[in-house]
């Protein structure tokens, strides 16, 4: 399994890194194809969530699973083609995002010359995947690892701070 490096953001408000706007521009385009498919069904009510999980697949979302054990969160991304050096994970304490960018290029002495290529699916390919997470984790804790372009990450929860009581504990006479 190749460790990945993860990109730690300590704060939900910080969004400076790149990725935060990347992931923001994909994010309309997911809204403008779901609405246009919404559209094309005439505004009718039942469809719209298999609208917009749909053109979150057709615009670049890879398929995922969030697994929520006691301690951690347990995310598993399919990434089949990519390397590990495409990849990069992203995470503050409410959210992941994943990119993975890579670029199959068909190399010309690959072919014979008179080979005619009738159609190809290879193109350059950037996927994103964002993970709301329902609970706070400890980024500095984070992990991920890629094998057999499966990505794995585990994100321990974060362990919630008790506040310290200001002043004196006041006892209380409950009379009956």
């Amino acid at each position: 399994m190749s460790k990945l490096n993860v990109e730690k953001v300590r704060s939900v408000d910080e969004r400076s890194l790149p990725v935060f706007d990347e992931f923001n521009e994909i994010a309309e385009k997911i809204r403008v194809r779901a609405f246009n498919l919404f559209a094309g069904r005439g505004f009718g009510e039942g469809n719209d969530l298999e609208d917009w999980l749909r053109a979150e697949r057709e615009i670049c979302w890879p398929t995922a699973e969030l697994v929520e054990e006691d301690d951690e969160f347990e995310v598993k991304v399919a990434l089949a083609g990519f390397d590990p050096k495409d990849i990069t994970v992203t995470a503050n304490p409410r959210e992941l995002i994943i990119k993975a960018t890579h670029k199959d290029e068909q190399k010309k002495k690959d072919k014979k010359a008179d080979t005619n290529v009738r159609w190809s699916e290879f193109r350059s390919n950037n996927v994103y995947r964002h993970i709301a997470l329902p609970a706070e984790i400890d980024v500095d804790k984070i992990s991920a690892e890629f094998e057999h372009g499966m990505l794995e990450i585990e994100a321990p929860k974060a362990k919630r701070k008790l506040k310290a009581r200001s002043g004196k504990d006041k006892n209380v006479k409950v009379s009956s």
